[in-house]
């Protein structure tokens, strides 16, 4: 079941396409889909899919450390660094240039915005919004914007800017998330970055993780 693309580091002990560890799997025919120029490090498990997805997918170019578990019918982009110990949990969903710090949990059925920071520690149980850090707290919660990692990536002052503006209405004005959507429409110029992150917001399935707070 295992498909592997091009240039792929894969090292000690590594399981690619592994049964999934899901109670509904009876054997049917899926797979492991990984991408070109992965680096896959010691004791990381990659499961098939089942018959949900019928397909676990790895994107390009990414950095899965020691002991990560990518589950069945996940989807991983690419440009991606999922440290230590992190475990996603069936059908994640994880976007592109994606960092997840050590220890890392998430709940099935999450999504991971492109651009976004999981701190290490992090329980993470509902959807995360392009852009952003998240903190590692009881429930996790916005940290701010993963400016770093966004001007590293060529993002210009001025779409950094419109995304700094619609997250603090998003996350920072104590309305809710749906009346902070219409909000940030009226009162942030329109770009495409204001317009992924309202998108992500309204369409979200689990919730979004939990507004900022003080410590």
């Amino acid at each position: 079941g295992a498909r592997i693309g091009k240039c792929c580091k894969i090292h000690t002990a590594a399981s690619i396409s592994c049964l999934p560890q899901d109670l509904k799997f009876v054997g049917e025919k899926t797979t492991a889909e990984i991408g070109d120029y992965n680096d896959i490090r010691e004791y990381v498990t990659i499961s098939r899919g089942t018959a949900s997805k019928g397909k676990t997918v790895v994107g390009d170019h990414n950095l899965l450390m020691a002991y990560a578990h990518v589950a069945h019918d996940d989807v991983v982009g690419s440009h991606c660094v999922i440290a230590n110990r992190v475990s996603l949990a069936g059908e994640v969903q994880v976007g592109d240039w994606v960092v997840i710090g050590g220890h890392v949990a998430v709940h099935q059925w999450s999504v991971i915005g492109d651009h976004a920071m999981i701190q290490g520690g992090t329980l993470l149980a509902q959807d995360v919004p392009p852009y952003i850090i998240v903190r590692n707290s009881d429930p996790a919660r916005y940290a701010g914007l993963n400016k770093v990692g966004l001007s590293r990536r060529g993002f210009t002052e001025e779409q950094i800017k419109s995304i700094h503006e619609t997250c603090r209405i998003l996350f920072q004005s104590d309305m809710n998330y749906m009346n902070a959507c219409d909000e940030a429409e009226k009162s942030v110029a329109q770009t495409p970055e204001r317009d992924k992150l309202i998108e992500f917001v309204r369409s979200s399935k689990r919730g979004v993780i939990k507004p900022y707070q003080g410590r």
